[in-house]
């Protein structure tokens, strides 16, 4: 095992350099992992760890909004900080741009540190490099020893920030986290936090560098903090990684991270991974889906093989454009065998796939340009067979009161058809270059 680390993504991968010499998930064992349906499930287990908290708490999100949901969780990291303990928060400065009044006066004088990742206060930040890749991760981790990843934001289930109020919770999962692998979440969370911190005064923190009496230490603590955690890198087939992960204690899982620097394609390469080694099934929901070139043909080969693959997709749309990319790979996808379903009680905001029996993931990151390209996403990756039947017993009843989609019902078959995926794949091909996203997609 060569402990060199590749060199990140180029328009056309190196031929000679093996698919696996990329950043894998680094399993741990002896992890106790539990699934959570909803802020219903998850918002109370959060405020009871924070509650119980003795020396820190950190919190990454993409929206933390000002309702219910949002005040009752800040009520308790106030109460947090006034028990002296360490309490830092994250926030997307497009996804909370609404509720960024409320949440500072909530937070104010109160000894938590509020930070904002590429905040957009005013019209000149549109124009700052990156301001399309945004912070869309959703972690807490309490004392160092529980975390929670998932999908889920700081919102309640009943509110949709487009449509208002609803009168079905929207369907969404988050996992709750104790063992080995909660401390790459923790890092990942105090390195995300402090570099929105540094880039909200970055001055500030230059000045106390040098002000400092031993500026290299600061420094080189300053660099551990942001340093995100990374995966090591192995030349492993998919099944020499698979028996590896079956040696480690139950529960066995990681944590998986999507960034801009040496993990930009993990998530997306463990999905496909997976799926290459799939014998049975893969089920998949995600709310946005395009993925690219790799991850569609993992599908439609594995389909071809007789393995049963099912995705779980919108039917009640909260972006029109979202559900017409969607669509427009219905066809090529149903005519290789793929099962498509709508989920049409609710809206859908789960992001979580099963394959086989013992592996499945559940997290932040969707199966489109945005998720696998862009945003800072996080994932946890569980090989556990209990785990995945929870999983799945989750899937199979949003399946029950889905739609599946029929060939016979695709509008816009022949020339309409083409030119539509056309116009979506040029939208999204400009999207990303002028996010600035490089490599094939």
């Amino acid at each position: 095992m060569s402990n060199k680390a590749p060199t990140p993504d180029t328009a056309e991968p190196d031929p000679l350099i093996s698919w696996h010499a990329v950043a894998l998930p680094e399993f741990s064992g002896g992890n106790e992992v539990r699934l959570l349906r909803g802020g219903d499930e998850l918002f109370p287990a959060q405020i009871a760890a924070i509650h119980a908290a003795t020396h820190e708490v950190w919190i990454a999100t993409y929206i933390f909004h000002h309702d219910s949901a949002g005040a009752e969780l800040a009520a308790a990291l106030r109460s947090a900080a006034a028990r002296n303990v360490r309490v830092r928060v994250v926030v997307d400065g497009f996804g909370s741009k609404a509720s960024m009044p409320w949440l500072r006066e909530q937070l104010a004088d109160c000894g938590v540190a509020l930070a904002v990742f590429r905040p957009i206060d005013r019209w000149w930040r549109w124009l700052q490099p990156g301001q399309l890749r945004r912070l869309h991760q959703k972690l807490c981790v309490v004392d160092g020893v529980q975390a929670f990843v998932g999908g889920i934001n700081i919102i309640d289930d009943r509110m949709d920030l487009n449509h208002g109020p609803t009168d079905e919770p929207r369907l969404d999962y988050a996992v709750s986290v104790c063992g080995p692998a909660v401390q790459p979440v923790a890092q990942a969370a105090r390195a995300v936090w402090t570099r929105a911190w540094l880039g909200r005064d970055f001055g500030e923190e230059l000045r106390a560098l040098v002000r400092s009496p031993e500026p290299i230490a600061r420094l080189r603590r300053l660099a551990r903090r942001l340093r995100m955690p990374r995966n090591r890198y192995r030349r492993n087939s998919p099944q020499q990684q698979k028996r590896r992960e079956q040696e480690l204690p139950p529960v066995c899982a990681a944590f998986v991270l999507r960034d801009n620097l040496r993990q930009r394609r993990t998530i997306e390469r463990s999905y496909i991974d997976a799926i290459r080694a799939a014998r049975d099934q893969v089920d998949l929901i995600t709310p946005y889906f395009y993925p690219g070139h790799g991850f569609r043909r993992a599908l439609r080969d594995a389909a071809r093989r007789g393995v049963r693959v099912r995705l779980l997709l919108q039917g009640k749309l909260d972006y029109r454009i979202a559900g017409m990319a969607a669509q427009a790979l219905y066809a090529e996808l149903l005519g290789h065998g793929v099962q498509i379903y709508e989920y049409t009680p609710a809206y859908l905001h789960a992001k979580v796939g099963v394959v086989d029996e013992d592996w499945a993931t559940v997290g932040s990151s969707n199966i489109d340009p945005l998720s696998l390209l862009l945003n800072l996403e996080a994932n946890v990756v569980v090989h556990d067979a209990p785990f995945a039947r929870s999983v799945t017993a989750e899937f199979e009843a949003a399946l029950a009161v889905s739609h599946r989609v029929d060939m016979r019902e695709l509008s816009g078959g022949g020339l309409r058809g083409v030119l539509r995926r056309a116009l979506v794949a040029w939208a999204a091909y400009v999207y990303l270059r002028v996010a600035g996203a490089t490599g094939r997609y």
